[in-house]
Formats: C-alpha cells, sequence, structure tokens
C-alpha cells in the first residue's frame, strides 16, 4: 500500500507525471469528461488541528475526483479518548477508501498507515508538511517553465536557491529541507541559534540516504544573497501559543521586509505557506509586491493534492 507521509515517498522518477496531472487537472477543471478515479470511494479527513486550505481543498478535491469525503474533527472520533491508533485504522480501513490525517504528532500518520490497509496522507503533523511542498514546488515550477510540463516542469527546479527565514526547527523548514533535496534545489535558512535544525531532521536525512547538504545561519541577508525565492512561516504554530511573546521577540530580526527581500535576486518571489501575520514574519509590502505568490500557492494546493490522491489511487490499481 502506497501511502504519502514524507516528501521522499514519491521518488523523483515519479515527480514528472505527478506534476504533470497536476498541470492537466488545473488546466482542465471543471470540464465535461473530466477524469473520476475516486468514484465510488469515501475518504475521511481527520483533523486534530483546525484549518482553512488543507480541509477546503482536500474536500472539493475528492469531491471533483468523484468521491465523497467525511470530516472528522478530535471531538468526533475515539481516537485520543481510549481507541489507540491502531484500532482507529483498522476500523476506518473497513469502512473508508483513504485518510488524510492533520494532527500533532507525526507518529500518529506513520502508525494509521503501518496498521490499516488504506492509503494515508499526511494533511500536516508538527513534523512534516509534504502536500505543501509539493504545492510549493509545482507553483514555482509554473512561473519557471511558463507553457511546459512534466520533466520541464521538474527540470525547472534544479539549482533553484530558496532562502526560509524565521523558526527553522519547525515542520514547514524541516519539509523544505527534505523536499530541496529531492528536487535538486539548494536552500539556506536563517533563523535564532535557538531554533536551528534539530538532531531529528538530520536522523530522518540520514535514514533517507540523503546527505545534510542545507546551510544554516543567523544572518538573515546572508540568507537571501542569490535566493530565487525569499519564504516564510508563522513564528506561533498550533500548540505553541504560550509561547507567542518570546517567539516575536526572539524572531522579530528575521522577518521578510522590504529590505530582506530586495537581498535576493532582482527576480525572486516571495512564498508564504499562509495563514500570514503582517508585521510580524513579513511586512504588508513585501505581501503585495508583485512577486509575491502566496496566493498562487493556496490555489495549487486543489491541483497538486488531486494529483498526489490520483497517484495513489494508481499505485493501488497496480
Amino acid at each position: 500500500m502506497k501511502h504519502f507521509l514524507k516528501e521522499t515517498d514519491f521518488k523523483a522518477a515519479e515527480l514528472p507525471k505527478l506534476f504533470a496531472t497536476a498541470h492537466t487537472l488545473k488546466r482542465t477543471r471543471g470540464r465535461a469528461g473530466s477524469p473520476k478515479p475516486l468514484a465510488g470511494q469515501t475518504w475521511a479527513l481527520i483533523f486534530s488541528k483546525s484549518s482553512t486550505r488543507t480541509r477546503v481543498s482536500f474536500e472539493v478535491g475528492i469531491h471533483e475526483l468523484g468521491g465523497n469525503a467525511i470530516f472528522l474533527n478530535k471531538n468526533d472520533i475515539q481516537m485520543g479518548r481510549g481507541e489507540t491508533v491502531e484500532d482507529t485504522a483498522k476500523v476506518l480501513s473497513r469502512f473508508v477508501h483513504g485518510l488524510v490525517v492533520r494532527t500533532f504528532d507525526h507518529s500518529d500518520v506513520e502508525r494509521l498507515a503501518a496498521a490499516g490497509t488504506v492509503p494515508v496522507v499526511n494533511a500536516l503533523t508538527d513534523f512534516l508538511h509534504p502536500c505543501q511542498i509539493y504545492t510549493d514546488a509545482f507553483t514555482m515550477a509554473e512561473r519557471w517553465a511558463k507553457g511546459k510540463t512534466g520533466k520541464a516542469l521538474v527540470d525547472s527546479l534544479r539549482g533553484r536557491k530558496i532562502a526560509f527565514l524565521g523558526d527553522t526547527a519547525c515542520n514547514m523548514a524541516y519539509s523544505w529541507i527534505l523536499g530541496a533535496s529531492l528536487f535538486g534545489m539548494k536552500i539556506s535558512l536563517a533563523g535564532p541559534k535557538a531554533f536551528a535544525p534539530g538532531p531529528e531532521l538530520d536522523a530522518l536525512l540520514a535514514a533517507e540516504g540523503r546527505k545534510k547538504e542545507y546551510h544554516f545561519t543567523t544572518d538573515p541577508l546572508e540568507a537571501v544573497r542569490d535566493a530565487d525565492v525569499v519564504y516564510t512561516d508563522v513564528w506561533v504554530s498550533m500548540g505553541k501559543e504560550e509561547e507567542t511573546k518570546e517567539r516575536i521577540r526572539t524572531m522579530s530580526p528575521y522577518a521578510v521586509t522590504g529590505k530582506v527581500f530586495a537581498g535576493a535576486k532582482r527576480d525572486a518571489l516571495f512564498m508564504h505557506c499562509l495563514p500570514a501575520h503582517a508585521g510580524e514574519e513579513v511586512s504588508q509590502e513585501v505581501l503585495d509586491n508583485p512577486r509575491s505568490i502566496i496566493f498562487d500557492q493556496a490555489e495549487n494546493r486543489l491541483h497538486t493534492q488531486k494529483a498526489i490522491l490520483c497517484a495513489l489511487q494508481a499505485a493501488r490499481k497496480k
């Protein structure tokens, strides 16, 4: 059974087809005769964390692929309230055809995948956010390989540099480090030393047989130098609210201001997985910049995740 729990669950050779599928689904959305590979299927969305983009894009995507989505929040099921993750996986596998899971502990998605008999998609954990990374990479490729598809989209990413600023020990930073390795990109991260990538990331890279090729610095201008993309995320993730004041104080030197953005390439793109807090991790000036493609990212969650679901369905038929 193929799952999508981390970026490398699809191999490099599979990426051109996946990107081509996303491109086609986006271009032909709403047209008569669009593919319905999930026809007759029901997928459960298990969300322990609140969401806008992730929930809506998956519910709409499953519907547009011919399936039915059931949304289950932490109060709707017994997982975490006496029933084990393994029992939840076994029970739901008798009812539904796939699980889309947004939760805190990454081990939950791994345990669901190991115990169940249906595909599991990681829709975000505190460790990784692979759906967002694939979406981001596809969004970049659209800009750099205009009018092209498949292998050309993937090839347009190779050698490009992404600079990630702020909390570089968060799920988005970790996912981008792993994703950069997969896509053949370079990545430089800038943040406070206390929020530098930790040993758990290096352990993941080693387990995946990937070298520790990312660059970490405490100097944001060093990180953005020659960058094709400047990326940031919120400083206070869900579950970290009690640290809000200290995090804002510590990370304020790493805000993406107009000056910092100007330190990247002249045609660099700005990206943020949203929601953005203007005046904290990024200035309103940068959010409004013509090279800010944050809403392209948001839209492409739909198309890229539909492509991922199509790929998992195709793998199940083999």
